[in-house]
């Protein structure tokens, strides 16, 4: 086992990395750059390097200043935690080629599933569903025209580099694609650099489900069953739930077997999770994350797994600490993304947090790393805590999840904890009611007919 570990990240995650390390008797490296300073994380690691001034590209995306942070710290591995470095397959190997581990999958496994037009191709050679669309990237319109024509209208066209909705647009004409195409090959050159797109069905009514999976480099393959994602706002989640209202144990034990039995066969290695769009009863593949979810603590909290430690453990060669059968899924929770913005109009709202209460009693966790006088910077993702609850069943969970937002305080700023006041007392959302678009549409209705 390691006795350094340094988190290449900040905020809530790396606080949830180092408490980890700590459990596990591992001295912590924090990284960070002159604007968090004096974050949370930064004061409670053994250690702390400052990377750089604020701009992530000079400080959390420094890979030479995070090699060289290890080099004057001594730590054995680098925790990517999410975002940022986290799926960069060129960092994983400079890791590598620095003797040092990347407490990760490996980096060839980043790229492929990185492409989204490779995932693809991987993952349905390996039996895994996938939504029917071009078999690669599309080169011209002509070409756009008739794979449209021949899975039918409407279809979505996806930058094959894209992530977080960007490069993704809706066509349901003939018409409409054209310009679709041109709009998506924009967006995805001037945010990854790269054009390629490539077309899918578009879904009318789906929901998001994706399933999470972990792998050791001795062939043991476990999924920790599914999260429902389905609450999102411009393709960003915001509300994420275990296990879906929307499944069965017979089909979670279905889906479940189909992918472990693709990762195995991909010789994958670490944590991961399988997105899917689920309509009618039927999966289809979106994309795979080859790193820890935003939302991995609704799977913690219904298994009891440390997603984290079993990734320490495998990176540093151990195996799986349990088998598929030891799993057992109890209850349901809930997790809310709350993040430091307007809750109607979704501008972010940095400043100094005045007042802070955490809520509290039995099956709440709150995965945070702000407190009273904390100043959040406005660099940075408005992410500023992930409150987590849990229930015996999905009622009890709802009315807990209700009680401990009323608990909640986060003065100084504006939050989000107002929106999910109100989503907590909708009855499509009480029913379990929902799919991908369900927010979309329900803010729009709101912005036309406000609350009292």
């Amino acid at each position: 086992m390691f006795d350094k570990v340094l988190i290449a990240n900040r905020g809530e995650i790396a606080l949830r990395i180092h408490r980890a390390c700590k459990e596990m008797g591992i001295t912590t490296v924090a990284v960070h750059s002159t604007a968090d300073a004096d974050a949370m994380h930064v004061r409670l690691a053994d250690e702390s390097v400052c990377l750089g001034p604020p701009a992530a590209a000079k400080s959390y995306l420094n890979i030479p200043a995070l090699i060289a942070a290890c080099e004057i710290t001594g730590a054995q591995a680098i925790h990517p935690g999410y975002g940022f470095l986290s799926e960069n397959a060129r960092f994983a190997e400079i890791i590598d080629a620095h003797g040092l581990v990347f407490i990760g999958p490996k980096a060839h496994h980043i790229r492929m599933m990185g492409d989204k037009i490779a995932a693809k191709a991987a993952v349905k050679a390996a039996g895994i569903p996938v939504v029917p669309g071009s078999d690669g990237g599309i080169s011209d319109d002509a070409t756009a025209l008739a794979v449209a024509e021949e899975i039918g209208y409407p279809v979505l066209v996806k930058a094959a580099a894209g992530g977080g909705g960007r490069g993704m647009k809706v066509a349901h004409s003939r018409d409409e694609l054209s310009v679709a195409l041109s709009m998506a090959r924009s967006e995805a050159k001037n945010a990854f650099g790269d054009d390629t797109v490539y077309l899918e069905k578009y879904l009318g009514r789906p929901r998001h489900i994706e399933i999470q999976v972990i792998a050791d480099e001795f062939g043991n393959v476990v999924h920790l069953g599914e999260r429902d994602c389905s609450l999102q706002r411009r393709h960003q989640k915001v509300w994420e739930e275990a296990p879906s209202p929307a499944l069965n144990a017979e089909e979670r034990a279905e889906i479940g077997d189909i992918v472990v039995k693709a990762i195995k066969s991909l010789g994958y290695l670490g944590v991961g999770t399988i997105e899917f769009l689920y309509e009618d009863g039927r999966f289809y593949f979106i994309e795979m994350n080859t790193r820890l979810q935003v939302e991995h603590p609704v799977t913690e909290m219904i298994t009891g797994v440390d997603l984290v430690r079993e990734q320490i453990r495998i990176a540093a060669g151990m195996p799986l600490s349990f088998t598929q059968e030891d799993v057992v899924f109890e209850g349901v929770a809930i997790e809310c993304r709350v993040n430091a913005e307007d809750p109607v109009t979704f501008t972010p709202s940095p400043g100094t947090i005045s007042d802070f209460h955490a809520p509290g009693g039995l099956g709440v966790r709150l995965d945070s790393a702000i407190y009273t006088g904390y100043k959040i910077p406005p660099y940075y993702d408005s992410l500023i805590g992930k409150l987590i609850v849990h229930g015996r069943n999905r009622n009890e969970c709802l009315m807990r999840l209700r009680r401990s937002l009323q608990e909640m305080v986060v003065g100084g700023v504006k939050t989000t904890i107002p929106l999910f006041l109100r989503l907590v007392q909708e009855r499509d959302i009480i029913d379990g009611d929902y799919n991908i678009h369900w927010l979309e549409k329900w803010l729009a209705s709101q912005a036309q007919d406000p609350p009292a």
